[in-house]
């Protein structure tokens, strides 16, 4: 039995109540998590959880050793930072999670250049539009849309923001929208997981939901679709318009093989930030890639730490 990862598992355990959550947190199956709880308890020789099909509740012991075992993968994490910090040179793994889109098209060729500059960091990345928690998945530094968690400190990236394109050959057939309103007589292409039938706008010089307020079109199209690489692939072929990240188009709208539409008009963008636990900065692979990505994708000059 590895002790430190059965009790990395167990502190899972109790903290989110049961073996499946903590399952997921380890990434691994719940069969396995029940083995190495076991396996704890036989070492022990005494139980740490009493567990019906219902629930669990920590034995008397159980919350004692749950307290220690705290104590030592605190001490456990102090010592692996201390030794990095001891190296000087950026080294050993960074573990990066972003979103889907942003990852694939722009981190993703970007780190090529940073394995470049610092080849003796390895880099896992999770490329996901969920939030993880970047303590409870063992995460150094996450790239965010929205708003920061006030946990974190967050540096401002980019705004991420949305363009409506076409095909060339989607407008040669059916002809190009002026203003917001001729898309009702588009077929517009959705993504399945937003606000389908309606695409709000916003002209140039307004704030999107400033005093005059925002235009809210209602679209309808052939295909509603959960896949934004889907939903390119199907412009490309001119099958309709749509609106898609920057990031996802902007290599298409340069080659002319996408056309952007109503550029008079301001479409919903969303705050993009850098963020990671402020102890962890003094870690050189962190420090090297905060470093990095704000010099990729920073919004505005960024004081020293």
């Amino acid at each position: 039995m590895d002790l430190f990862q059965a009790m990395t598992v167990y502190v899972k355990v109790v903290e989110t109540g049961s073996l499946t959550a903590a399952a997921q947190a380890c990434e691994m199956s719940t069969t396995m998590v029940g083995n190495h709880l076991r396996a704890l308890e036989q070492r022990l020789g005494v139980r740490l959880i009493n567990r019906t099909t219902r629930r669990q509740r920590l034995t008397e012991f159980g919350s004692a050793y749950y307290q220690r075992c705290l104590e030592v993968l605190g001490l456990v994490a102090d010592s692996e930072r201390l030794a990095e910090q001891a190296q000087g040179e950026p080294t050993g793994t960074l573990r990066i999670t972003a979103p889907l889109t942003f990852g694939t098209e722009r981190l993703s060729p970007a780190l090529a250049e940073f394995s470049q500059r610092f080849a003796q960091v390895k880099l896992d990345v999770v490329l996901t539009n969920q939030r993880l928690d970047l303590l409870d998945h063992g995460f150094d530094v996450a790239i965010r849309l929205g708003h920061p968690d006030p946990k974190l400190i967050a540096r401002p990236l980019m705004d991420y923001t949305l363009t409506i394109c076409a095909s060339p050959a989607y407008l040669a057939r059916r002809g190009t929208p002026e203003q917001p309103a001729d898309l009702q007589q588009h077929d517009c292409l959705s993504f399945a997981y937003s606000a389908a039938d309606e695409w709000r706008f916003a002209q140039d010089h307004w704030p999107i939901n400033g005093p005059q307020g925002e235009i809210k079109i209602p679209v309808n199209g052939p295909m509603l679709i959960n896949s934004s690489s889907g939903l390119h692939r199907a412009a490309l072929a001119g099958m309709g318009v749509v609106m898609l990240p920057d990031a996802l188009v902007a290599q298409d709208l340069k080659d002319g093989h996408l056309v952007t539409l109503l550029p008079g008009y301001q479409l919903p963008h969303r705050p993009m930030s850098l963020m990671y636990a402020q102890d962890r900065y003094r870690l050189p692979k962190l420090r090297s890639f905060v470093e990095f990505a704000l010099e990729k994708w920073g919004k505005t000059p960024t004081p020293a730490e």
